[in-house]
């Protein structure tokens, strides 16, 4: 009996096609499947994917692809395919060799958020909550607050236009593939990066070395400058050589300015720096420059209920005491003179061995109404006058400068 009459044959065959139709399952929107190339072609591939027809990688897919990892790409190559439409207008199946790939980039980027290794990104647009990166073959996103490269001094807009197409060192850190979101943090890596590079900075530095930076941030207690992308502090203290209540008041964020190194701690990661020390200190030679009775102009650092302290354009600093201001009846300095005022003066006394020096405007004033009053009055015995001066003095200025001087 042949096998087409034998009825076992047929029954056997029927639970073949069968179960043949069971195990297969059509290829569904969004599946990822392994397929074997069967040709490349200009402008488009054709794969196998063990459905009923052979899946088409249009070109638009191909274009999109690095172009090194396109031209590798050959006739027998295993790759996945991510099935785009499993029949279009013309019964084609569509699928895309580009989003399949995505399937690796995923798995390596939930490795990156259990290592936190950094990696690079590419800007390739902005909206109101951060700019859009390209990873590969992901798009990711960096939130404002994760994002450091965006100039301050700069509007928004010009400055997000400004990132685009720059390469950027990140850290990822969520990844939800199935929500398709994937969010790097610039500020995580750069934060390891400035720690790996502040080590380094710190074996190469030494004190005393004169290097250039950039202002990043003004606090109330100084500045801090980026010196080879590791940060140092110079203490409001370092400034300048009189007075500075805030360092905004002399820097502004973005400067690019000299400074000088004063110490380095290598076991806690701090530089200090300073920018006085690389200005002429204005003692050295004040006894040259200046005299009693000169005419000088200078700007309110400090108002305090006995004066006011005034620094002049080389940063010598002294006291204008209550007493000197205007015609000297004044009961407090606050509604004469305001922090920031200019005035003209005149320099009352000079102590260059103890940096001190006083200011005044009333110069000439006592000694004309002295001249007008001695002119009218007897003349005073010379036992009147020795008791005269033998008489204690009343406090001065100076000394009442001398005293605040001690308080502070």
């Amino acid at each position: 009996m042949s096998e087409e009459n034998n009825p076992m044959f047929d029954e056997n065959f029927e639970e073949m096609l069968a179960s043949s139709f069971e195990e297969y399952t059509p290829p569904r929107r969004g599946e990822i499947r392994e397929a074997i190339i069967l040709q490349v072609a200009e402008r488009e591939i054709i794969v196998d994917l063990g459905a009923k027809q052979d899946g088409i990688v249009p070109l638009q897919d191909l274009e999109r692809m690095d172009d090194t990892f396109r031209d590798s790409l050959e006739a027998g190559a295993n790759v996945p395919v991510y099935v785009v439409n499993p029949r279009d207008q013309n019964d084609n199946l569509i699928v895309s060799i580009n989003m399949g790939m995505q399937r690796y980039d995923w798995e390596k980027a939930r490795e990156l958020l259990k290592s936190q290794d950094p990696v690079d990104v590419k800007v390739s647009g902005y909206n109101k909550g951060g700019v859009l990166v390209r990873w590969n073959r992901l798009e990711g996103f960096i939130p404002s607050s994760h994002l450091v490269s965006a100039s301050v001094t700069m509007e928004r807009r010009d400055a997000m236009n400004d990132l685009i197409g720059k390469a950027l060192g990140v850290k990822v850190i969520e990844v939800d593939q199935d929500r398709r979101r994937l969010i790097f943090s610039e500020r995580e890596a750069q934060k390891e990066w400035r720690a790996q590079r502040k080590a380094k900075l710190l074996a190469e530095l030494n004190v005393s070395d004169i290097v250039e930076g950039v202002v990043t941030g003004l606090r109330d207690f100084g500045a801090f400058v980026n010196i080879g992308g590791a940060d140092g502090l110079i203490h409001v203290s370092e400034l300048a050589w009189h007075r500075v209540d805030h360092p905004r008041d002399i820097l502004s964020i973005g400067d690019e300015i000299k400074v000088y190194v004063l110490s380095l701690d290598r076991d806690t990661n701090r530089i200090a720096l300073s920018r006085k020390r690389l200005l002429n200190d204005p003692w050295d030679d004040a006894q040259k420059r200046y005299h009693e009775g000169q005419l000088v102009d200078g700007h309110v650092t400090n108002v305090v209920d006995f004066g006011a302290f005034v620094a002049l354009n080389d940063g010598l600093e002294g006291l204008l005491h209550l007493s000197e201001m205007g015609d000297g009846s004044l009961k407090e300095p606050y509604s004469y003179v305001q922090k920031g005022d200019e005035l003209s003066l005149r320099i009352s006394h000079l102590e260059p061995e103890k940096r001190r020096v006083g200011f005044t405007q009333r110069w000439g004033t006592e000694a004309g109404e002295d001249d007008e009053n001695a002119a009218l009055a007897p003349q005073a015995s010379s036992e009147e006058a020795s008791e005269t001066t033998s008489e204690e003095p009343t406090e001065s200025p100076e000394s009442q400068e001398e005293s605040a001087d001690s308080d502070e």
